[in-house]
């Protein structure tokens, strides 16, 4: 990673769980964040226990829904009908 890009431990937390979500793609990071794939490759492996970015790696690498270009949907989000909203941090009752 570049020192030109300096990240507060926010921007890092943040990427790292973008970088867990599979439906957030490498090109969202980028544009977000200005991280490349391998500069989210580097942070994570600097930023976590080897045995959480193996297990991490083993999960992305050709994951297609990381991939922009790979993708089968462009845009939408699946959300289940049974999913319950979430306010002020309180799961709302039914």
């Amino acid at each position: 990673m570049t020192n030109s890009k300096k990240l507060t431990e926010i921007d890092k937390d943040r990427i790292i769980e973008m970088a867990w979500e599979d439906r957030t793609t490498f090109d969202a990071i980028l544009l977000q964040f200005g991280l490349k794939e391998q500069e989210v490759i580097h942070l994570m492996r600097t930023e976590m226990k080897p045995s959480s970015f193996k297990m991490w790696r083993e999960r992305v690498q050709g994951r297609k829904t990381k991939h922009e270009k790979l993708r089968t949907f462009r845009e939408g989000r699946f959300k289940c009908s049974m999913q319950r909203q979430i306010n002020n941090n309180k799961i709302a009752k039914r």
